[in-house]
């Protein structure tokens, strides 16, 4: 968001956003802080699946890689250190879930259970402690998600050289060490497996960050988005009615942590009805999307019972769609579950202070929250949960 960001959007970005779709006079309308966003959903999908508009190298990595193959190895070589580990963190999170203090403040605590349930996959143990603390604070110091206050902002700039120095010392120890390609024992591992020979330990470094806060940060804050939505749909202190599964698809659908996907234009484009010159960013909300009334049924109301009807459901991409969906999408949905199953099973669960409103900067996070979890005995009778 380039261009000064009206205080309406600050106040209610969701409805914001609503707001300028609906008085659009084409399919696609300006966005106040530069770029066009899709209002129609047909068109968005038909944007996202583009060849033409699709082509050349997906935004996330940026230019980080050289080419659109060595952006698809390297997700899948995450996705495969990923996907055999999930036992084990489902594991964990049977432990880091025991040992939250009966009410805790959230959003902040998605992220830091998904790390600490995933802190040796992420780097391997044997990783120099101080680097292993310096990325475990920055979980909790704004390396994740942009903060909208300065200060934190300003926090996060303070410990980035550190952790990247740290970093870039440790992948060179790795590269002279050399390893099993074929056995990563960690995230960084596949990292450096996967990326060609002659990139530069920094790239390297940066490519790492990028999919640490990837996964910390898109898992933690689902689980977030989802205690929070479910705890406020439901009786204080009730079971929730519903599986774990549905409730994350469909927290994922009211409140998508990724709510803008945008990519600049190749080439001159008419999309419709607007004419884009080369370079414009046009960009598909998943929140409109999974928000629209023609396709959607009551999409402004939390529903995860509408999981079980597959005509109550629309377009559904929290993770993007077409040539540039993440490779890791069933994986994340798979984490977000665990997570959220490990903190309703055996316990009652409370929302204090909840606002759906969410804090949007390149990501939409929930405002803080109070989450109470009291575990329940075997008879039935409640017991805190622990300190």
């Amino acid at each position: 968001m380039g261009r000064r960001v009206p205080r309406r959007f600050r106040q209610d970005p969701l409805g914001f956003l609503e707001d300028l779709s609906r008085r659009r006079s084409a399919g696609v309308f300006p966005l106040p802080w530069g770029g066009w966003c899709v209002g129609d959903p047909e068109l968005a999908l038909a944007v996202l699946r583009d060849p033409e508009f699709n082509a050349g190298l997906s935004t996330f990595y940026g230019d980080l890689l050289p080419s659109r193959p060595a952006q698809i190895a390297l997700g899948h070589a995450v996705r495969n250190v990923l996907r055999p580990r999930l036992p084990e963190y489902r594991e964990n999170l049977a432990e880091a879930v025991a040992e939250l203090p009966a009410a805790g403040r959230w959003p902040e605590t998605g992220p830091a259970l998904v790390y600490r349930c995933t802190a040796d996959l992420l780097l391997h143990p044997s990783a120099a402690p101080g680097l292993r603390h310096l990325l475990a604070r920055s979980v909790g110091a704004g390396l994740l998600i942009r903060s909208p206050l300065m200060r934190e902002r300003v926090r996060v700039e303070l410990l980035r050289p550190r952790l990247f120095a740290a970093l870039i010392e440790h992948i060179g120890q790795r590269r002279a060490a050399g390893g099993d390609p074929d056995a990563p024992r960690d995230l960084l591992d596949a990292v450096v497996g996967a990326c060609p020979e002659n990139t530069d330990d920094r790239i390297v470094a940066e490519l790492y960050v990028l999919l640490f806060r990837s996964i910390v940060g898109n898992v933690g804050y689902t689980v977030a988005w989802t205690v929070l939505l479910a705890g406020l749909h439901s009786a204080p202190g009730a079971p929730w009615p519903w599986p774990p599964e549905w409730i994350v698809r469909e927290a994922a659908r009211h409140r998508p942590f990724v709510w803008m996907v945008g990519r600049p234009v190749p080439d001159p484009v008419e999309f419709g009805g607007v004419e884009l010159r080369p370079g414009a960013i046009l960009s598909v909300s998943p929140y409109l999307l999974h928000h629209d009334e023609r396709h959607w049924n009551r999409p402004d109301a939390f529903r995860p019972e509408r999981w079980a009807h597959p005509d109550e459901r629309g377009p559904y991409l929290p993770f993007s769609a077409g040539p540039f969906i993440c490779a890791g999408a069933a994986i994340a949905q798979t984490m977000a579950t665990d997570a959220v199953a490990a903190l309703a099973g055996g316990a009652r669960l409370t929302v204090v202070d909840g606002d759906t409103r969410p804090v949007v900067t390149n990501a939409a996070a929930p405002q803080p929250f109070t989450l109470s979890r009291t575990t329940r005995s075997v008879t039935g009778s409640p017991a805190s949960g622990r300190r």
